[in-house]
């Protein structure tokens, strides 16, 4: 018999699902073109503040999200092999290996982009990225500018804190204005705030749509859009597409329906980064059983509403790697009780050693104080060969069967 292909319907150019993919692209070729045109373009940590080089009309992109979308075409193994075959240690963050080893050929079919003039360096997202972004500098022989975010042990943050940091900020931008010859515009810099405020509070409205049951989408999603979070939430288009999506959110609450395609029987909150190359089978091995992955914390982190140079500086030492065990375990415990949460699925990390040592404490009071089991895997978010599929089968079948067995026992 002759195979029957699916057709695929084309795209609908109104979907905030086109609108924040379009958003994603174009910032790889806004770069790629900045570049062909004599610009200095710059390589940018994630949780850099994105204000910055956006206020200053600096075309940069981020080698955390080309690594993951390497990752997710298949092409991790490969470059986290050349990196160790120069020398790196396969023990160091895979976002990293793959990143060094394309900054040595410049080119991967998976996903290019174009070699920086400079490197944007914050901490306050891991200490890992210190040394990442300055193997980076030195390989390439370009300047790294770099923010310290101290670590916070209080639930607030302190003027002392925001005063150090402010420094930083400010001389970031004069060192900016020095490599790139561009300047720095208050009147752009509100705009910019603006743009970033928008899109936030429309991101934040959107995932708290979790909040109804069933959720209106697959948690997978958020995932998959954060990328515009942490690239362009300063960008006008940015704000717009959020709002699309949290409109199609409330449309789907109001009809019923949901972008998860399965009935819900189960909801849960993913904790780790996710695990790029393996993405489809650990979304269909939840789907499968009927389990939305409703919330995540890394939905929830890039989300900053601000109406001020210093209040921004706040938001930036707030994010939740930057914060102390008990506040952080907090907004967890939130996200879990807002969104009606029944399990914890936590991927400890391969390439974040520290993270998973406290977040394996940490799990256990989330689970303590919501009263849900927990489950946990490991893996790695971009370098497949510290993955097992029948080792995250297992452990998911086993979160399944306790959510399952509390339901019978509710009954």
């Amino acid at each position: 018999m002759e195979e029957v292909k699916k057709v695929r319907r084309p795209p609908d150019p109104n979907s905030a699902k086109y609108k924040l993919g379009q958003i994603a692209a174009k910032a790889y070729s806004d770069v790629a073109e900045a570049k062909a045109r004599g610009e200095k373009i710059g390589w940018i940590s994630s949780n850099f503040p994105v204000e910055i080089p956006e206020t200053l009309g600096i075309p940069v992109c981020y080698p955390e999200n080309q690594a993951a979308g390497i990752a997710a075409r298949g092409g991790g193994a490969r470059l986290c092999q050349e990196a160790e075959d120069a020398g790196y240690s396969n023990d160091i963050c895979a976002y990293a290996r793959i990143s060094l080893a394309y900054a040595k050929s410049g080119s991967a079919p998976e996903q290019d982009m174009p070699l920086p003039d400079f490197v944007l360096c914050c901490n306050n997202i891991c200490n890992c990225m210190i040394k990442w972004y300055e193997n980076l500098a030195k390989e390439l022989d370009i300047p790294m500018i770099m923010l310290d975010i101290p670590f916070n042990p209080d639930d607030e943050v302190s003027d002392a804190e925001v005063a150090y940091v402010k420094g930083q900020f400010l001389e970031a931008i004069r060192q900016l204005e020095g490599i790139t010859g561009k300047k720095w515009s208050e009147e752009k810099f509100q705009e910019v705030m603006a743009n970033s405020c928008r899109t936030s509070r429309a991101w934040l409205a959107a995932t708290s749509m979790a909040r109804h049951t069933p959720s209106p989408f697959n948690g997978f999603d958020l995932l998959n859009h954060m990328a515009v979070m942490v690239t362009a939430r300063g960008k006008k288009e940015a704000a717009e597409a959020m709002e699309t999506l949290l409109k199609e959110y409330q449309d789907n609450h109001e009809k019923g329906e949901s972008t998860f395609r399965a009935e819900e029987k189960h909801r849960i909150m993913f904790e780790g980064i996710a695990c790029w190359p393996w993405l489809r089978a650990t979304s269909t091995g939840l789907k499968s059983r009927g389990i939305n992955m409703v919330t995540t914390i890394y939905a929830d982190a890039f989300g900053f509403d601000y109406d001020s140079f210093d209040s921004m500086i706040r938001a930036y030492c707030k994010v939740p790697n930057a914060i102390n065990l008990e506040t952080s375990r907090d907004k967890r415990v939130k996200l879990c009780k807002d969104n009606h949460v029944e399990g914890l699925l936590v991927h400890t990390n391969r390439s974040c050693k520290l993270w998973s040592g406290f977040m394996a404490e940490m799990s256990r009071q989330i689970g303590e104080a919501c009263d849900i089991p927990v489950a946990s895997f490991d893996g790695d978010q971009a370098d497949p060969r510290n993955f097992s599929e029948a080792q995250y089968d297992t452990r998911v079948q086993g979160l399944t069967e306790i959510m399952e067995s509390r339901k019978e026992g509710a009954k």
